[in-house]
């Protein structure tokens, strides 16, 4: 049984690696007006750069996040509940917390923000946590499979209605972008980047995302309350074929696009129903790799970036709108695809160093330490005494 204050290393080895998925996915869109513009410009080694990122971490990222963070918040409950406290409360203001922090970085450092929808779907997370394990089990397939189903089924009725149209750019605001996020003032910046949070948010775009993270979220309760993650929960063998199946399924659908055609149908499939699959493989090969003592060396590394995911996911936003913004070096749209996951996984690796570092001194990273302090009113420890 984990005790209340142990944490659960595949947990926080699936947060480094996710941490690193998301980081991937998302310099295209620190470094170029992919939002509005998403041809691949450069030779073809770039374009297989971003089509290994594109099939191996496009939309699996974030789902293994949305997960961890159901996961998380239903062990939290359950750990306050066998202390004797009242949990709601607690994370109410846990979830406010992560809506505001959100918002900061939303319109503070980078539009593509993912913790907004998080915090609102902890709210919603709030009416099950005193439901029976299977509410959440049945909640997260119900609103995966209707939402996703209903979406699906009506882009194959366009299809049949030869309305189908491919996925196409908007070369006047992709200008727009490059013009102020390459050149313009901290005013141009912030209204550039007010507009681009608009334009994946608005018109129900906001909704979506959450109806997008909320089954993943419910499958995170579910898993905690059945530990899933916790050591020798499975077999060696069954998390095989687990993976291998989930592997070959999610690459499969992954690839559609490249050999069915780009058009939204093939796309949505590809990142919605492909990227859930290779999610599972993920997390069930951290619960593979954790289950490996004579790993522990390898997956340590992981296992640090993880337990300090909320302030490197920030530091990633600080770090490369920094590099790509006029108000730093101004690298905005002049830099090809390797150029970019090259500077990713130095970014990364810098991060994973910086980790090892952090934790031989400090108990929490410097955000975790502040939302936990905000969280329960108590101020924590923070540095390691000598000796511990």
């Amino acid at each position: 049984m984990i005790r209340s204050t142990e944490r659960i290393a595949a947990a926080d080895v699936l947060r480094g690696f996710a941490l690193l998925g998301i980081l991937l996915v998302n310099m295209r869109y620190f470094s170029s007006p992919a939002l509005y513009d998403d041809g691949v410009k450069g030779s073809d080694f770039d374009r297989v750069f971003v089509a290994v990122v594109d099939v191996l971490f496009e939309a699996s990222a974030y789902p293994l996040f949305a997960f961890l963070f159901g996961f998380g918040a239903m062990t939290m409950f359950r750990r306050l509940q066998s202390r004797g406290k009242r949990p709601i409360p607690i994370l109410l203001r846990r979830f406010f917390l992560l809506l505001g922090t959100g918002m900061a970085h939303a319109f503070g450092l980078w539009f593509g923000d993912i913790l907004i929808p998080y915090a609102l779907a902890g709210f919603i997370m709030l009416f099950f946590f005193a439901a029976p394990p299977r509410w959440w089990r049945t909640a997260a397939v119900a609103v995966f499979f209707l939402f996703h189903g209903l979406m699906a089924l009506l882009l194959t009725l366009n299809v049949l209605a030869g309305e189908m149209e491919t996925a196409g750019g908007h070369e006047t605001a992709a200008a727009a972008a490059v013009r102020h996020y390459r050149n313009g003032t901290f005013r141009d910046v912030f209204w550039q980047r007010w507009h681009d949070w608009a334009y994946v948010n608005s018109d129900g775009g906001l909704l979506f995302t959450v109806l997008t993270v909320l089954p993943f979220c419910f499958l995170g309760g579910y898993a905690s309350c059945k530990r899933w993650l916790e050591p020798d929960r499975h077999s060696p063998a069954k998390l095989r074929r687990l993976m291998r199946w989930a592997l070959c399924f999610g690459l499969a659908l992954k690839t559609i696009p490249y050999w069915a055609g780009v058009n939204d149908l093939t796309m949505y499939i590809q990142n919605s129903f492909g990227g859930a699959a290779l999610a599972v493989f993920y997390a069930a090969a951290a619960v593979f790799v954790c289950g490996k003592r004579s790993w522990q060396r390898a997956w340590r590394w992981w296992q640090d970036v993880g337990k300090m995911s909320l302030t490197h996911y920030l530091a990633q936003s600080l770090v490369c709108t920094s590099l790509f913004y006029g108000y730093g070096l101004g690298w905005y749209g002049r830099t090809s695809a390797w150029q970019e996951m090259l500077i990713a996984f130095a970014l990364y690796a810098t991060q994973v160093w910086i980790s090892r570092f952090w934790f031989a001194r400090f108990h929490y990273g410097p955000v975790e330490w502040m939302w936990r302090w905000g969280t329960y009113g108590t101020r924590p420890p923070f540095r390691r005494r000598p000796g511990q």
